[in-house]
């Protein structure tokens, strides 16, 4: 079984490399980039692996890196990527003292990115399954760690043709579950090294939300004005903002910060969206009703200003991520496609988020949020009391390794 697995990551290795060949940018970055392994490093230095499958991943083991980091500076962080979108922003990652591309799962490659460094620790965040390596980890007696596990009775795992995958499970060192389902799931094959501690991302918006700057352009926008502001949103998700725009009382006002800010679409946005400006224009203090946010990485701080929040993507593949606004004791609604999300799912049932179908939905949901007080407010404690829910499963890991990695520093 196992040379069948190894014949598939080599198989679909050479379909990246078509791809590559045929002009698919994506696929020539993930390929440009594993050209060269690391040379290895010297005897004496320490390391501690982790790795992620893209961006988001990444800030699920943030807070843990950083963490350890901090309590164990004698350590070296190795950081990989099995996804350009997550390498390409975060290569030059400070706190990591290595970035890379992780090589194709084979057995070769295992062996010689564990020959490259001296790990004493490994770390793969949330679905990273990469047998080959798993097995290469175990057998050099190397502690491997899942961080924000969050498994579904329609993983492969727990199919009737899922016995080989089952036992390769047997290589981790322990698994922190997001949650109790998750945690049963794995006890209903036999694997009972589980930790439940929630979901590390939690930590990481909570640290962002306290430190959270202000933004005078934007407040200048607002002019004391309330705010709903629409998060990664997409086409179908404009179409139905811009809709409803009409219906907005004179005291609100809208932030929209779209997916995609390339001109082509800022320029449809534009017509959708007539009384609106650029966050990038000099024109600052323009009356205006819509503010669309054409730059990335302030919208998780400027969700502070909003009296609820509307995330894109749930008439797509799926919604964006939900934990910001929450953060921030925001109630939020999104479309139909949500329900591969815990907290999504979590917070439509005691109606901290509202999940919508159509414009009526739409309609429906803002009116109520914008003119029910007493329905809005609770929305937003019960965001608040979901959150504070969440946080500290960074405390609960950095327990555990800090008995592990002093073990490791003086072996």
């Amino acid at each position: 079984m196992r040379f069948l697995y190894t014949f598939a990551i080599r198989a679909y290795s050479f379909g990246v490399r078509v791809a590559s060949w045929c002009g698919n940018a994506k696929a020539r970055q993930w390929v440009e980039g594993r050209k060269r392994l690391p040379d290895a490093k010297p005897d004496g230095e320490l390391w501690i692996w982790f790795h992620a499958a893209s961006l988001g991943e990444f800030e699920q083991g943030r807070p843990v890196m950083e963490k350890i980091k901090e309590i164990f500076p004698q350590y070296k962080i190795l950081l990989s990527f099995f996804s350009p979108s997550g390498y390409e922003i975060r290569k030059d990652y400070d706190l990591a003292d290595e970035v890379r591309y992780l090589p194709s799962d084979t057995p070769q490659h295992a062996r010689q990115w564990l020959k490259r460094h001296t790990i004493v620790a490994t770390f793969f965040i949330k679905y990273e399954f990469w047998f080959n390596y798993m097995k290469a980890l175990h057998d050099r007696h190397i502690p491997l760690f899942y961080i924000s596990i969050l498994l579904k009775p329609e993983h492969f795992f727990f199919k009737w043709y899922g016995g080989w995958f089952r036992r390769q499970l047997h290589h981790v060192t322990l698994f922190y579950a997001q949650d109790k389902a998750t945690a049963k799931l794995l006890a209903s094959i036999g694997l009972n090294n589980t930790t439940v501690c929630g979901d590390t991302r939690f930590d990481r918006v909570a640290a962002i939300a306290k430190q959270a700057k202000r933004f005078p352009d934007v407040e200048t926008f607002l002019k004391g004005r309330k705010c709903i502001i629409a998060g990664s949103s997409w086409q179908p998700d404009e179409k139905l903002l811009a809709a409803y725009l009409p219906k907005l009382p004179d005291d609100y006002c809208l932030i929209l910060a779209p997916h995609d800010i390339g001109t082509a679409h800022l320029a449809q946005i534009k017509a959708w969206f007539p009384d609106s400006r650029l966050y990038s224009e000099k024109e600052t203090n323009r009356d205006c009703n819509v503010l669309v946010i054409d730059t990335i990485g302030i919208l998780s701080q400027l969700y502070q200003y909003a009296r609820f929040v509307y995330i894109g993507g749930g008439f797509g593949v799926n919604i964006h991520n939900i934990q910001e606004p929450v953060t921030f004791g925001c109630p939020v609604v999104f479309g139909p496609k949500y329900k591969d999300f815990k907290e999504a799912v979590d917070l439509v049932i005691d109606e901290g988020a509202f999940a919508i179908s159509n414009q009526d939905d739409l309609n429906e949901i803002f009116d109520r949020l914008i003119g029910d007080e007493r329905f809005c407010f609770k929305a937003s404690s019960v965001c608040v009391d979901y959150l504070n829910s969440q946080v500290g499963a960074t405390k609960i890991i950095l327990q555990d390794m800090s008995k592990v990695l002093s073990i490791g520093a003086h072996s």
